[in-house]
């Protein structure tokens, strides 16, 4: 009789989405058995979503790839590790050789901000390929919150996060974290803490075109026109003004820019704002006084406050917001995590800085300035197509797939049809890596360990954790990082049969020796345990703010104390942190940037513009977070999603029936959708949710491919961005919707 198979627990940090949930989940041999919340994880506590347990649907899915592709006669086979980088080594440097390293781009997305090694190594890749032309997601969907941070805190991530635990009036804008449970701010379980906010007597007010998950469980919920936030933001800081609300408190002294943000703000009068966003004025003076007038009180703005031509401005007049009413850096209001690894804002010396700098390099064709190392995604269709010096000839993408994420899909997929070359890294052959000359798979993320990179910078709660592989790594499948570090070799001349152990201690002691000078071989002795994403994440956190400093802190923090603490180690709830914070060159809070002061005539300009008839906008599924999700079948089975919303008024006023197929419209380009009718969105507005249109040939998504759905961002025009940040215009388009 054979021996039954053991069962084991495994901690593991959940891929899935922002929220990083802590799982448990249960083996038998190389199969998955459950997979719940784990109790004793410091962030989660036990929460997750149902995405988490999809997880199983995502190892065991056929049509995730587990070995190279390779083009021949315009059909993708299957080929050994060795044949792919040898193809890629045979065909790359040649072209660059030729043509300059601006030749070759660059693209990520956000998977990769959930793969340590993804991460890490891509920065690396950057550096290696010597290229301008990176691009990523983060102007799909977040750039505008980052670059008004670095201008007014001094780094890119220095994110103030709502203390939704301790605050009594929380404001909410264009973003909907019942069902994302954070974006740009990690919080597991916000229903349960919104509940508790409520409990305790606080108020949580929405505002958005939508009806949406955190409207229905908020005291008041106002409907607003897309596109709108910057006047309504605009009129409330009026009105701080106008009726002497302005709160300072202890940053008083801290504070470059007061008089400049009055006089930016005084065109946009409660009343002039009203007509523009649909909110009367009376309305916008309260939000005002409420805000003021809350000991502990928050505003928090997300993905449809970015997604439009005012983005940064709009972030920019939340953090005003936040500061003139006394609660940014306080208890209650807005707080700045103090991450163990990896951040910006706790290396170097305390309270001051370089600050940021944009424009360093411009795009090529159009001239979009760079921000934090990226030109804008909208941009890469027309680096392929332009010829010239610098043109794009070749790509690699990791994780990324902006046919479906970006504007004006059919575009890019066309321009990527003309490239001279191009490789992807990614689990699935979809619809932009379809396009690829090679494609390099990756692990399923039961099989690989994990460190959140980024998100303990966004996080509600400071902590720290760190989980290993569920399942060992197939034979001679090499993990992401590995892959990039090839790439890495090929770029710099040493081939694709290089030593990557040897490749990976020069690198390694490279970044020591920058950092710790004389001491370098001592601080490389010391985490000598460890390759690859581990050994720089013990260096990251020996080095950071909790850590064991190489020992001269016997207490602190490092990766072999991590790895014993499944469920992660509490590091404590947010704290004040300025002025130690601050990376400005002042050493204060900028709250008047001047690339920020000299667009607000232009929202001054856009206060009289008439409302178009339909404006659309996209929403978020608590099932639905990245297109490659659409192809679990845990996550894709149940209602059609892909739907637009309408208010039965617009319906009835075109003749258009619940249910039936209609056509989305604009400047010539349409898609069609199943109508649903519901008084969710206002009138005037309608919503059809992102990352959808799983139609296209080539692609090899069979459970997505059942139901399509059709792709918003195929309509959107991709010449109009947030000119600060390079980011999408996503939010707010108008269309037109008429029968099929």
């Amino acid at each position: 009789m054979p021996t039954p198979a053991a069962t084991a627990t495994h901690y593991r940090i959940c891929p899935l989405c922002e929220a990083c949930c802590g799982l448990e989940i249960r083996t038998e041999a190389d199969k998955v058995l459950s997979i719940r919340g784990m109790d004793s994880d410091v962030l989660s506590r036990g929460y997750i979503c149902p995405k988490a347990v999809a997880l199983k649907d995502l190892h065991e899915d056929p049509d995730r790839l587990r070995q190279p592709l390779l083009k021949r006669n315009g059909q993708h086979v299957a080929v050994s590790w060795d044949e792919a980088f040898a193809e890629i080594e045979r065909r790359l440097p040649p072209l660059l050789a030729a043509q300059g390293r601006d030749a070759l781009a660059l693209s990520v997305g956000n998977p990769a901000a959930h793969k340590m090694g993804l991460l890490l190594y891509f920065a690396r890749l950057v550096r290696a390929a010597g290229t301008k032309n990176v691009f990523s997601a983060s102007t799909l969907d977040q750039m505008p919150k980052q670059l008004q941070s670095g201008l007014m805190f001094g780094n890119f991530l220095s994110i103030a996060l709502p203390d939704i635990t301790r605050t009594d009036f929380m404001l909410v804008l264009g973003a909907n974290p019942m069902a994302s449970n954070g974006s740009m701010w990690t919080v597991p379980d916000f229903r349960g803490k919104a509940r508790a906010l409520r409990a305790r007597g606080g108020r949580l007010v929405v505002i958005d075109p939508r009806r949406t998950e955190t409207a229905e469980v908020a005291d008041a919920h106002h409907f607003i026109r897309p596109g709108t936030d910057v006047h309504l933001l605009g009129a409330m800081l009026h009105t701080l003004f106008a009726e002497n609300l302005v709160r300072l408190g202890r940053l008083t002294a801290l504070i470059n820019g007061v008089d400049e943000l009055r006089n930016a703000v005084a065109a946009f009068t409660p009343e002039r704002a009203a007509a523009r966003c649909g909110i009367p004025a009376d309305t916008l003076r309260v939000l005002a006084r409420q805000l003021a007038g809350a000991e502990r009180a928050c505003v928090y703005a997300r993905l449809g406050t970015c997604t439009q031509r005012f983005g940064t401005l709009t972030q920019w007049f939340v953090d005003a917001l936040n500061t003139l009413t006394g609660h940014l850096d306080e208890p209650g209001g807005m707080l700045f995590a103090k991450a163990p690894a990896f951040a910006g804002n706790t290396s170097g010396r305390p309270g001051s800085g370089r600050g940021v700098v944009t424009g360093r390099h411009r795009s090529r064709v159009s001239g979009a300035p760079e921000v934090f190392g990226e030109l804008p995604m909208v941009r890469l269709a027309e680096e392929i197509e332009t010829a010239g010096p610098g043109q794009v000839r070749a790509l690699i993408t990791v994780g990324s797939n902006p046919v479906l994420s970006a504007p004006n899909g059919p575009r890019i997929a066309a321009a990527l049809d003309t490239l001279d070359f191009m490789v992807s890294l990614d689990i699935y052959l979809n619809e932009t890596t379809r396009h690829a000359d090679v494609i390099l798979p990756g692990l399923s993320p039961l099989e690989d360990s994990h460190y959140d990179i980024a998100f303990p910078q966004l996080s509600w709660r400071n902590q720290a954790r760190y989980s290993t592989a569920v399942f060992p790594a197939p034979a001679g499948q090499p993990a992401e990082w590995q892959s990039l570090l090839r790439l890495i070799a090929i770029l710099k001349g040493r081939g694709a049969d290089a030593d990557l152990q040897a490749l990976d201690d020069e690198l390694i002691a490279d970044d020591v020796r920058r950092q710790a000078g004389d001491a370098s071989a001592a601080v490389l002795q010391a985490v000598s345990r460890w390759t690859g994403p581990e050994r720089l994440l013990d260096l990251a956190l020996r080095s950071g703010p909790y850590g064991d400093q190489f020992g001269a802190q016997p207490e602190g923090l490092n990766l072999a104390k991590l790895a014993d603490a499944p469920g992660g180690i509490d590091l404590g709830e947010l704290q004040p942190r300025l002025p130690e914070l601050l990376r400005t060159a002042s050493g204060r809070i900028e709250l008047a940037p001047p690339s920020l002061l000299a667009d607000v005539p232009h929202a001054v300009a856009d206060l009289d513009s008439a409302a178009e008839p339909l404006l659309i906008i996209g929403r978020r599924d608590v099932r639905s977070n990245n297109s490659w999700m659409h192809n679990l079948p845990l996550l894709a089975k149940g209602p059609q999603r892909c739907t637009l919303l309408m208010h039965p008024q617009d319906a009835a006023s075109r003749g258009l029936a619940d249910g039936a197929t209609v056509a989305i419209q604009r400047d010539g380009r349409a898609i069609q959708a199943p109508l649903q009718c519901s008084e969710s969105v206002m009138p005037g507005v309608v919503s059809l949710p992102h990352g959808w249109g799983h139609d296209l040939a080539g692609a090899r998504l069979s459970v997505a491919a059942q139901r399509p759905g059709a792709s918003l961002n195929a309509i959107l025009d991709d010449a109009v961005i947030d000119p600060l940040s390079g980011n999408a215009v996503l939010s707010g388009v108008a269309v037109t919707v008429a029968a099929v």
